[in-house]
């Protein structure tokens, strides 16, 4: 299927389609044109490429674990035995973040809590 189809397959846009490219998680075939040909494991290469995103795992760390995911169609599952070990460090990673952000929600709120009352 050309990128037209990909995108209303997926949902996902050309532009995104493209970066995905560039970052190693599809590999359409290219006609003698140039024109990209995606298959049917390409749609699921999105699903689970949207998937790893929204678990917050950035392009680069995608790249390595998409070969290790077993897909179900309910739920992702790591194959590859050192895979849940490189998922705990980014679950880490995201902890550590959410702590940070908190703790600069608490400064802000004391700031904001310091000046005058609102008037909305």
């Amino acid at each position: 299927m050309r990128i037209g189809e990909m995108v209303r397959r997926t949902g996902v846009s050309e532009r995104l389609l493209r970066y995905y490219e560039e970052q190693g998680l599809l590999t359409p075939t290219r006609l003698p044109s140039g024109y990209r040909v995606y298959t049917d494991a390409d749609v699921d290469s999105v699903r689970r490429i949207r998937t790893l995103l929204a678990a917050g795992l950035p392009t680069a760390t995608i790249a390595q674990v998409l070969p290790c995911i077993r897909d179900d169609g309910a739920t992702l599952a790591p194959v590859c035995s050192d895979l849940v070990a490189q998922l705990r460090r980014e679950r880490k990673r995201i902890t550590d973040a959410i702590k940070d952000l908190q703790t600069s929600q608490g400064m802000l709120d004391r700031v904001i809590a310091a000046g005058p009352a609102d008037t909305d």
